[in-house]
């Protein structure tokens, strides 16, 4: 199978985070999006979880799922991670709302598990550290059943606590 990178895998990232707001308190929700390749992502961290939804830009595009290997299958495909660094650490392990389905692709080993066309979530259960300065690290791909843009390793959106 032939994977075309896309034009899209150029564009910069652009990040969007919601200013600190006199009154402002930990327990309101804090939002930050960017976008690179393809893919949006908006973050909603509240006082005990972060939501990251992963919003392809192009309609017929999947994202891989949370369970696929770090590798990939045969080397193809980049799992969807959310992480937190600085003022948040994780208490559990990051879920999705949508179910994973299987793609069966000629001359893999295995099928890769992917999320349906369109948008998906994935919840974190964090804590916060105290400090007032975060930031959500996202990796993920996402894949027509023709084209797959660049991968997204490792995009640091910072967050600023209340």
């Amino acid at each position: 199978m032939v994977l075309l990178v896309g034009a899209a895998a150029l564009v910069v990232g652009r990040f969007h985070a919601r200013p600190a707001v006199a009154g402002h308190t930990p327990a309101d929700p804090v939002t930050a999006s960017a976008v690179q390749n393809g893919v949006q992502v908006t973050v909603v961290v509240t006082a005990d979880t972060v939501q990251a939804t992963y919003r392809p830009q192009r309609p017929g595009f999947h994202l891989y799922s949370i369970s696929l290997p770090t590798d990939g299958v045969d080397g193809l495909g980049i799992p969807t991670r959310l992480e937190v660094q600085g003022g948040l650490r994780a208490t559990g392990s990051p879920t999705s709302d949508r179910p994973v389905q299987s793609l069966n692709l000629p001359g893999l080993s295995a099928p890769l598990p992917v999320y349906p066309d369109g948008p998906v979530a994935i919840t974190l259960p964090v804590t916060r550290t105290g400090s007032t300065s975060a930031q959500v690290v996202v990796s993920y791909g996402a894949c027509s059943t023709s084209t797959c843009l660049f991968p997204v390793r490792a995009l640091v959106i910072p967050i600023r606590l209340g």
